[in-house]
């Protein structure tokens, strides 16, 4: 992402962070929502995936407000309008993909490298063992996907990424509705962009080891949910309103370019780190703040 592309995102939001309100009810209350099945995993029951070797954790079936309440002043226009989803259970990773896991999907020609070897203070970083736990970078949604699919994988839909960061509260960021800058990655101290807040530093310039804010979990347990690197998802982009009839399930399946990036990242402050913040990007584009995590049936 070009600085000025992130100063025009910065501009759009508000420094402001503040308690979330009551979620609104969803307007289509008359919806009779499925009984979650019995036989499911316990809600944040931790498994290791065989093909990669990596934690996820469990996301019940269940539904959920999606999106921003009409009341959240930090929101866009595209996290609205606020509406209940119902989402099967499914795992997520519990980390993003690290350099480690994605340069075994290299070795094993399933993926492309990196676009670049670096990161945003890093000469050296996708080869260079000393930031092997590190999220990887420079990745496409068509790299993001080849590894899910390598790994036996999938990408989590935007409507799964979102149940597994908020729960069913509808919290505004993954610990809950007030803003905790320590609780993640974000452009503090270190950060050179103009927005950056001075008022937490953690020693990281750009990127940080997966895992590093275990108080910044999820109400499932998964982790770096905000922050640290942008996550692809499988969804093409569209705005809720021009979706308000899928409720189950929901997934954007086609589209022309624009797919869909959840969580924030190291560049970016707490409205850009809430559970409902979206950004879209082109699907072929590759940055130094973009990552993911995939996800799975149970």
């Amino acid at each position: 992402m070009t600085h000025f592309r992130r100063l025009l995102l910065f501009l759009s939001l508000s420094l402001t962070a503040c308690a979330s309100p009551t979620p609104s009810p969803h307007p289509g209350a008359t919806v009779v929502w499925p009984t979650p099945p019995t036989d499911e995993p316990a809600p944040g029951t931790l498994r290791t995936w065989p093909d990669d070797s990596a934690p996820m954790v469990f996301v019940p079936s269940g539904h959920y407000l999606q999106g921003a309440g009409p009341d959240d002043e930090l929101a866009s226009e595209n996290e609205r309008p606020q509406h209940a989803a119902y989402v099967t259970g499914f795992w997520i990773d519990q980390t993003e993909v690290t350099n480690a896991r994605y340069t075994a999907c290299v070795a094993a020609g399933a993926c492309r490298p990196p676009m670049a070897n670096g990161s945003h203070s890093r000469e050296s970083y996708f080869d260079n063992l000393v930031y092997a736990d590190y999220p990887v970078i420079f990745v496409s949604w068509f790299d993001a996907n080849d590894y899910c699919t390598w790994a036996g994988k999938r990408l989590p839909t935007e409507a799964e990424w979102e149940r597994a960061a908020r729960g069913d509260d509808a919290r505004r960021w993954p610990w809950g509705d007030t803003w905790d800058g320590t609780r993640t990655n974000l452009c503090d101290a270190n950060c050179v962009h103009r927005w950056h807040d001075e008022a937490v530093n953690d020693g990281h310039a750009d990127t940080a080891p997966v895992g590093s804010y275990p108080t910044g979990a999820s109400p499932l347990g998964a982790l770096d949910m905000a922050g640290n690197v942008w996550e692809w998802v499988a969804d093409w982009y569209a705005l809720y309103a021009a979706r308000a009839d899928i409720v189950f399930d929901p997934f954007v399946s086609e589209g022309s370019e624009i797919k869909v990036l959840r969580g924030g990242s190291y560049d970016f402050v707490a409205a850009g780190l809430r559970t409902t913040y979206r950004y879209e990007d082109g699907a072929t584009h590759r940055q130094d703040s973009f990552g993911f995590r995939c996800a799975a049936d149970k």
